[in-house]
């Protein structure tokens, strides 16, 4: 798969964090909340939407690093490898697995998907 493809995934993947958190919201994310500056959190709503919250939260920590290091592979036309692919793909899967709370599989994803981060870090830097 191309790195631009991998971007535009990384973005509807991106999306698809937010739908499925404002899914499981049980109606707690209103118009007046929505349009407010939300200075109060929402009281806790249920499991499956704190662990998309949280699943949400762990997209954002590492999807700034893909970014950067994709768009650098782009803009110099250096080929990332199989590592943006690897990342998307271990990222898609975890989804599923943090809503399910199927823990162990998750973090093995989890891992793959830094490895794939440190991949793309040693291919641009020319480690290998």
């Amino acid at each position: 798969m191309s790195e631009l493809a991998c971007l535009e995934l990384s973005v509807l993947l991106l999306i698809l964090h937010v739908f499925a958190q404002a899914g499981t919201a049980q109606g707690a994310l209103t118009v007046p909340y929505l349009l407010s500056s939300r200075d109060k959190p929402l009281a806790p709503i249920g499991l499956l939407y704190g662990r998309a919250t949280r699943a949400l939260a762990n997209y954002l920590e590492t999807f700034p690093a893909f970014a950067a290091l994709d768009l650098a592979f782009i803009a110099l036309h250096v080929s990332g490898g199989i590592w943006p692919t690897v990342w998307i793909v271990a990222r898609i899967v975890y989804l599923p697995l943090y809503l399910f709370n199927i823990t162990i599989v998750r973090s093995l994803v989890w891992g793959v998907s830094i490895v794939a981060i440190l991949g793309m870090l040693g291919r641009l830097a020319g480690w290998f």
